[in-house]
């Protein structure tokens, strides 16, 4: 079984950077694609940035160019770099990861990722 674990967060700013960090364990073999979803409040859980393990990466259009996303050598590894931050990036802040053999689309269909984190909090102040 898949599991992730996340990391970072906490309460910046506006402007500042922050960052989040996901480990994936549990894979029989290679990772699938991870992804950063989030929950911001009264809103539905939306897909944030999405990253494959051939490097290819994807983001919403509210992120872009202030969001980037990468992973180690191990693949297990995703960092979420998150700057310029703005109050309505409050959100919970959750890790997914999709089955190994899916490939990542451009845009994601977010529905491929299957298996969660328990999410992690950043909260951006005016």
């Amino acid at each position: 079984q898949v599991q992730l674990m996340e990391s970072g967060g906490g309460s910046v700013q506006a402007g500042e950077s922050l960052t989040v960090v996901c480990r994936a364990s549990g894979y029989s073999g290679s990772p699938g694609p991870i992804a950063w979803f989030r929950q911001r409040p009264g809103k539905q859980r939306e897909g944030v940035a999405a990253i494959d393990t051939d490097g290819s990466t994807s983001f919403v259009q509210s992120v872009r160019g202030r969001f980037t996303i990468s992973h180690d050598a191990t693949k297990y590894t995703v960092t979420l770099v998150m700057n310029n931050l703005k109050p309505e990036d409050t959100a919970m802040y959750y890790c997914a990861a999709a089955p190994s053999w899916i490939i990542l689309r451009h845009p994601p269909d977010w529905n491929t990722f299957k298996f969660w984190g328990q999410g992690i909090l950043v909260t951006v102040s005016a």
